[in-house]
């Protein structure tokens, strides 16, 4: 479950002014990430879509597009490394998969990248 806005949602967990410009959100930073990019998928009409498989796999969002379904990995810093992602890839094969986090926009191994401030450019 995702709120309507990532300012409530740092209320809600108590989170203080002074951590979020010291960045130091620890334990809550991936789902604040995850947070904003749901709003922003939102705002952009993309139907919010989970996959998991049986507890081993996990991936935060599928859109499906012109391209078929194409799997989203939200990432909150610049550690991108992600087995449900690879896993997702290998069984299903989507014609490519994103990747927002940190990191500058790329291409590799057939996934985009997709820096977090630009995640309003996915539709």
């Amino acid at each position: 479950m995702y709120l309507s806005d990532v300012g409530i949602l740092l209320s809600l967990l108590q989170v203080r002014y002074n951590d979020i410009i010291l960045d130091n959100l620890l334990q809550y930073k991936g789902n604040i990430a995850e947070n904003y990019v749901a709003t922003q998928f939102l705002a952009n009409k993309n139907t919010l879509i989970y996959w998991e498989s049986g507890n081993k796999a996990e991936v935060d969002f599928i859109l499906y597009n012109d391209d078929g379904l194409i799997p989203v990995e939200v990432k909150a810093d610049d550690n991108v490394n992600s087995q449900s992602l690879n896993i997702y890839i290998k069984r299903f094969k989507p014609k490519y998969a994103i990747r927002i986090s940190s990191k500058n926009f790329g291409f590799s191994n057939n996934i985009k990248s997709v820096p977090l401030y630009a995640t309003f450019c996915i539709r």
